[in-house]
């Protein structure tokens, strides 16, 4: 064949199909359900549409900042039905966004566990097992948020038919029975400069808004958390919770972290490093998103009660899988920017993101608490002017963590 002959075949389009593929969404456009791309959504809000896979009704909810390994989809059950049982080689953590019902497990053993759940429950399927979701009640749907890995696995097999039709098992994944009833372990590991602080291992959380958590000082006065490996699963699940009046401090890290808020109300702001805007995001229960890999973030509570909110990504306390993750899990997370961490100290974040979380305090009608760490009344006297430009962003001191 002839160069000439060759050039006019590739013009032809004969290499169309064979490169630059990405066979999750391939799949997921041939699941036959909407599709929403954004920045974030209202997950009670978004339309969903008839999915044969669960005999149900879903959505994909596909956020800006995924990334390339994580994904999120929103099942929907209406009154009284249960799901087609299905399994599966991604891992999957259900989120209750509204509704009541209960979830059976096949186990690897030939033996079946069941659990109830009720809205703010969090839990994990573990990996390949075969699970039904049963809606309870006879008047209103179940709607659940489900974040996967399911990219990480149909990009790399390429096979639906292998993700979905594998029967190999893991039971080492399911843990002891107590699991599936909200039983756990809790650990706090220290080696060498290494702190994993406050891990929870279970399958199973009743309600997000009652759970026990921890001081997590370092993230800012008054900030609680507590991190979950579930199903032995190498994703991640953390809850944290802000004071009234308070928020926490920006930060920075990977793509593919997907917040859910589960109580309270606030907001959050996002920015890149030289950015001269900030991009706001409120939200209250129902509302997911995902900062975009290295996009620093702040959350902010404006309202008159505790702010709580679930975080799920990949890399867990106990499998970080991630370089990065494996740093945060070792308390990395935590430092300061100027001294080579990712995160931003309030006395040298930009002067517009304490007045800005003001405003919304006079909005709503509630009282800071952030008068220790600073000078308020001069912060509200800054003429405009004095507020506009790139957004101030303290220079690293040491090596990027």
């Amino acid at each position: 064949m002839s160069v000439d002959t060759a050039a006019k075949q590739a013009d032809a389009g004969d290499g169309a199909g064979r490169f630059l593929l990405d066979p999750y969404l391939d799949w997921a456009k041939g699941e036959g359900i909407p599709i929403h791309d954004d920045f974030g959504f209202d997950l009670l809000a978004v339309e969903t549409g008839p999915w044969e896979r669960y005999d149900a009704r879903g959505c994909f909810a596909h956020t800006l900042g995924r990334g390339d390994f994580m994904s999120n989809y929103v099942l929907e059950v209406e009154p009284t039905r249960r799901t087609r049982p299905v399994r599966h080689l991604y891992e999957a953590f259900f989120y209750v966004l509204t509704g009541y019902g209960s979830t059976t497990v096949w186990l690897p053993d030939g033996t079946e566990s069941s659990f109830e759940w009720g809205p703010k429950a969090l839990f994990a399927i573990p990996l390949n097992c075969r699970y039904q979701i049963l809606n309870a009640s006879g008047v209103e749907p179940a709607r659940l948020s489900c974040t996967t890995d399911a990219p990480l696995l149909l990009n790399l097999f390429h096979s639906p038919e292998f993700v979905f039709g594998s029967d190999a098992a893991f039971p080492d994944r399911v843990g002891a029975a107590a699991r599936f009833e909200g039983d756990g372990e809790h650990s706090v590991y220290n080696q060498d400069s290494a702190k994993v602080q406050n891990v929870w291992e279970t399958n199973f959380v009743h309600d997000l808004t009652s759970f026990k958590l921890y001081s997590f000082e370092g993230r800012g006065t008054g900030s609680m958390n507590v991190n979950f490996v579930l199903a032995d699963g190498t994703m991640h699940s953390h809850v944290s919770q802000m004071p009234v009046g308070r928020y926490k401090k920006a930060h920075r890290h990977a793509a593919g972290t997907h917040v859910h808020a589960v109580d309270g109300e606030g907001f959050s702001l996002l920015w890149y490093e030289g950015d001269a805007e900030f991009r706001r995001f409120p939200w209250r229960h129902g509302f997911m998103y995902s900062p975009p890999f290295w996009m620093f973030h702040q959350h902010f509570n404006t309202g008159p009660t505790p702010a709580r909110y679930v975080a799920c990504s990949l890399g867990s306390r106990k499998y970080p899988f991630l370089a990065l993750r494996r740093k945060s899990a070792e308390g990395s997370g935590a430092v300061s920017v100027s001294q080579g961490g990712r995160q931003i100290e309030y006395e040298d974040q930009d002067p517009r993101v304490h007045r800005m979380f003001l405003e919304a305090l006079r909005e709503a009608g509630v009282e800071s608490r952030m008068g220790d760490a600073f000078d308020e009344a001069a912060i509200m006297a800054l003429p405009p002017e004095s507020l506009t430009g790139v957004i101030h962003t303290p220079r690293s001191t040491g090596p990027a963590i």
